[in-house]
Order: structure tokens, then sequence, then C-alpha cells
């Protein structure tokens, strides 16, 4: 489990996330309206719309929010012209990074980004650099006393997971993209708690940060994730629980 899925725990445990909803809705209002360009309007038939459309749902956003940046998307409504680029780089001890973004404004975005990192320890690389680290997966994460491995390991089976791999506190679940709502429903039918869910890039190795490395780590993806374009992070390092909960805390 790759510290950056960790932090998202903890922030989601010590309710960190609830203070930047404004910010939260900006970007799934975004992620809604490409995902309905890319793929068109109908959820039913663009999953990448349908795990959108259910993200939002989970942060209580309004209906009508969901509606028009649909809209806006297929083009009944109108709104700005949104690209997705990705960034690659490296943070502190050599760790990868990408970075997703969804601008209207690409030259600012560049330099926006560009400054975090060189301000934070990092810096961007070539396309390519370490995008090939990454495979996309679906990740669940569920508390360690929310389920027992022998039922949890079941549902995974059943409904087409992959793997379950006990990470101190927590289980995590990982599936192909094509099975991750199967297996994530299965999991809340069963009463079971999930604290992290999304289809991202997984790295397949991972670097273990210490002492003030792993801090410097944690304040550059902190930056970045507070610029207003950034969609989503990930990252190949892991350190400690202790560690994370000290700086978070």
């Amino acid at each position: 489990m790759s510290g950056h899925s960790k932090w998202a725990t903890i922030k989601h445990k010590k309710g960190a996330l609830d203070a930047k909803r404004g910010k939260i809705f900006t970007r799934l209002i975004k992620e809604i309206t490409m995902a309905a360009k890319s793929g068109g309007g109908d959820p039913d038939g663009n999953p990448r719309l349908r795990t959108a459309i259910a993200a939002a749902k989970a942060e209580n956003m309004p209906a009508d929010n969901i509606k028009r940046a649909l809209q806006r998307g297929t083009g009944e409504l109108p709104g700005a012209t949104y690209e997705e680029i990705t960034f690659e780089g490296y943070g502190p001890g050599g760790v990868a990074l990408l970075v997703d973004v969804t601008t209207d404004n690409r030259n600012r975005t560049v330099s926006e980004i560009r400054h975090v990192f060189g301000k934070n320890g990092g810096n961007l690389g070539e396309a390519g650099s370490v995008a090939w680290m990454f495979h996309k997966k679906g990740e669940i994460i569920v508390p360690k006393a929310a389920a027992k491995e022998d039922d949890l390991m079941n549902i995974v089976l059943e409904n087409g997971g992959e793997d379950l791999h006990d990470d101190q506190d927590n289980w995590e679940i990982t599936t192909a993209p094509g099975s991750y709502e199967a297996v994530l429903e299965a999991v809340k039918k069963a009463g079971i708690e999930v604290v992290h869910s999304q289809v991202g890039m997984v790295p397949q190795n991972y670097i273990k940060l210490e002492g003030a490395a792993a801090n410097q780590m944690i304040r550059l993806l902190e930056a970045i994730e507070d610029q207003d374009d950034v969609q989503n992070v990930y990252s190949n390092f892991d350190v400690d629980q202790k560690q994370l909960e000290e700086v978070a805390s």
C-alpha cells in the first residue's frame, strides 16, 4: 500500500477532507465534465462517468451540481474548455510521482506545478520517465477491524478482485479496473466500512522513506494536492503509519 493511500486514509479518519470540501467539489465537477465529454453523458455506458458521479454522491454533492457538470461535458450547457495533462516527476529519495491535472490554462498550470516541485525537494521529469512504474488498478481500503480476512477474501474473489493485502491497520484490495465497481459494491453490501477507494495508478514497487525524507515527501504531496488544477496524485513511496500520523497531527 503506497504512502499516498495511507495518507488519504489518515486524512479521511481525521476529517481533514471536510475542511477542503469546496476544493473537492471543484475537482469532482471537473472529473464529471471530462468524463461526459470523453465518453458520453449516459453513466450506464460510461464507467468513468459512473464512478465520478458515485464519488460526488459520496461527498454529498447536490444533484443539480452533478447534472450541470454532466451537461457541460456533453455540450448542453456552456462552460470552460478543459484539457487533461499528466505530469511525471521525482520526489525526495527518488520517489516517482504522477500528477493528473485538468486545466483551462496549460501555461499557468505547467508553471505552478514546476514551482511546487522545485520548492519542495522534487523535480519534474520527461514524459514517460516514471509512468512505466505504474499500472491502472482499482484500490479499496478497509480497516482491519471492519472485516475478517477470510470473509473479505471470499468477497474479493467471488466478485472478480485480484488480491487482498495486509497493511498494518488496513486491508488493501486490488482489482482490475473493470472489476472495481462490482467488488466495491459487494464490500459495501456486506456492511463493511470503506475508508478509501479509487481507480488509479498503482506502483509495481515501493521506495521506503524515513525521517526527514519522509516528512519532506508528505509536504511535497500536500503542496501538489493544494493546487486548484490537480485531480489526482500517485506515488510509489511507503512510510511507517506512525510517522504519517505524526506529520498529520
